[in-house]
């Protein structure tokens, strides 16, 4: 009985041990450019530390934060008073919306950064939704600049 639970088991554990967590996830496609900290480079690449928060307290900043991951952003931009004008690569091609969505509740609950009252993790049914606009990185950028970042 023991030998038929065994292959039972591992159908179940394997799939489990090859989930990605957000932390992971955002260490392999994130932590090259934002850094492991959130601290981002000067001059280089923005911080998300602090920053996120910001973006979420704004009324459509979930939705804008997800375009970002997904479709990539192209302007010049400024983050706590320092300019920046590098591009961002969008992500929807490699990532699905779970993984999209595991790398944006790590980064709004890490650094300094927490979801403000209200707003709960986010879904890969709200990635699906933002998937589906098939923006360009001009276009999520001049949805940054309707926010008022």
């Amino acid at each position: 009985m023991a030998k038929a639970l065994i292959p039972l088991l591992l159908g179940f554990l394997l799939p489990l041990a090859w989930a990605q967590s957000g932390p992971a996830l955002y260490n392999q496609y994130c932590a090259s450019c934002h850094q492991a900290s959130g601290q981002g480079l000067p001059g280089a690449f923005p911080p998300l530390a602090g920053h996120v928060q910001e973006i979420l307290a704004k009324k459509e900043g979930r939705a804008y934060l997800i375009q970002v991951v997904l479709f990539g952003l192209q302007g010049q931009i400024r983050v706590r008073g320092q300019t920046y004008s590098g591009v961002m690569p969008g992500w929807a091609a490699q990532l699905k919306d779970d993984q999209v969505a595991a790398i944006l509740n790590h980064v709004a609950t890490s650094f300094g950064n927490r979801l403000p009252p209200g707003q709960g993790p986010f879904t890969p049914q709200e990635v699906a939704q933002e998937r589906a606009k098939r923006l360009t990185p001009d276009r999520v950028y001049a949805l940054r600049r309707a926010l008022g970042l």
